[in-house]
């Protein structure tokens, strides 16, 4: 069978189920479990995807020193003021951190 996207399979099996089909043979048909025949009958739409928690970055660990150093920033008068390429040279030399540049750059411009 081929491949048809849930709200496609969704209208399938509520057709067939109108037709008379049996749960049992829905089940066989599109090769789908009991819950999802029970779903599509009982409503016109899927369920919508659950959202994944965030995925965790190398930079999660410098984080906290990141903004020390923006922290530290507010203070300075703006010619002594970090650039984002002195806290990634920072970050490499003093903590060993193994991140890229561009990781720093949206992380410190979206603080």
């Amino acid at each position: 069978m081929p491949q048809m996207s849930k709200v496609e399979l969704y209208a399938a099996i509520r057709r067939d189920h109108r037709a008379g089909m049996k749960m049992r043979e829905l089940e066989r048909k599109y090769s789908v479990s009991w819950r999802t025949v029970k779903k599509a009958v009982d409503s016109v739409w899927p369920e919508p995807r659950k959202k994944l928690p965030p995925r965790p970055t190398a930079l999660d660990p410098y984080k906290p020193v990141i903004d020390e150093m923006l922290r530290t920033d507010l203070d300075a008068p703006r010619k002594q003021r970090h650039t984002i390429t002195r806290i990634f040279h920072r970050l490499v030399e003093e903590h060993g951190a193994d991140v890229s540049y561009q990781m720093v750059r949206r992380y410190v411009s979206d603080r």
